[in-house]
């Protein structure tokens, strides 16, 4: 291999992971009003998007779920915790396990919740960024193909 070749390596413009960090971090920004409405951070949302949908999981398959480590995912549930959203709660099998439960509270918080991606969606629409559903659907599948690789 060149120099030359493997200066060009080092550019910005040739890095897969600089336009998915950029982009996520506006994502994440973008996020930001709709979910200061609602009380919670984008930590907290997918976080709550996960508990809707089983009510109930360990702190450990939440956090393999979110692909975050517990030192993240704990601060993150008791302050979820503190806000009235969930419990966190031993096992009766294995006291080791601690489960995060999703409580009243947080069920009606998903009412108010709703309207995030549609608002989320309108965003995008505005900010001229269009994708069809079959783009959605392809960018996902090749992101979580790398998520599954660097697991």
């Amino acid at each position: 291999m060149t120099q030359k070749h493997e200066d060009d390596l080092l550019l910005l413009d040739k890095q897969l992971c600089f336009p998915i960090y950029a982009c996520a971090r506006k994502i994440v920004a973008a996020y930001h009003p709709f979910l200061k409405a609602i009380g919670l951070t984008y930590t907290q949302y997918v976080t709550m998007m996960v508990l809707w949908e089983k009510k109930a999981i360990s702190v450990r398959d939440l956090g393999h779920r979110l692909y975050l480590d517990s030192g993240t995912l704990t601060p993150v549930l008791k302050k979820l915790e503190q806000l009235g959203y969930i419990e966190r709660r031993r096992s009766a099998e294995d006291e080791r396990v601690v489960n995060a439960i999703l409580t009243e509270d947080g069920m009606a918080l998903k009412e108010q919740a709703k309207n995030v991606p549609k608002q989320m969606g309108c965003h995008l629409t505005e900010a001229g960024v269009i994708l069809s559903p079959d783009e959605i659907e392809t960018m996902k599948a090749e992101l979580y193909k790398i998520l599954q690789g660097l697991r």
